[in-house]
């Protein structure tokens, strides 16, 4: 493993977490009684669990991500990436995967992402709380490869750093 991040969505686990005790708080003075509130609550509880957290791992050829446990998860090969560059986001975003200018925007907490486009023009951006180290743990991997191998994975002139589509 050559990084390793993951970053924790306090906010998101806190508000899940309220949000599932106000439920079943409602839930036991409503005159249905309390069916309704635990599927509510059930919900809440797993998406807290879902998205509690974002790690970020790459290793010699991949940099993957997912989500709290595991099931939401994506990876795309270091060498289909042209170019990556630290994002602040707008607070309005949000947190979760949705689509953004940036493409793509997979976010547990806070404002700082990288944003990367591919080879094919794909966008996504990444959030973390450590945006330059990612970009310099890509960066560098992608240094590596292109001096391992010649030919059609050479990275765009100009170095990693500019986004001049984004």
């Amino acid at each position: 493993m050559r990084y390793k991040h993951t970053q924790i969505g306090h906010t998101i686990i806190w508000v899940a977490l309220g949000a599932a005790v106000f439920v079943a708080t409602m839930g036991t003075f409503a005159q249905g009684g309390p069916g309704t509130s635990l599927i509510v609550e059930v919900i809440l509880l797993i998406c807290a669990v879902m998205f509690c957290k974002l790690t970020i791992r790459i290793d010699d050829e991949t940099l993957r991500w997912s989500f709290g446990i595991g099931i939401v998860r994506k990876q795309v090969l270091l060498a289909e990436i042209a170019a990556c560059e630290p994002i602040r986001i707008r607070w309005w975003t949000g947190w979760g995967i949705h689509l953004t200018p940036y493409g793509w925007l997979y976010n547990v907490s806070g404002l700082d992402a990288v944003a990367i486009r591919l080879r094919d023009g794909q966008k996504f951006a990444l959030g973390t709380d450590d945006p330059q180290a990612l970009v310099d743990a890509i960066e560098r991997l992608i240094s590596r490869i292109q001096r391992d191998e010649s030919g059609p994975h050479k990275m765009e002139s100009g170095a990693l750093r500019r986004l001049t589509s984004i």
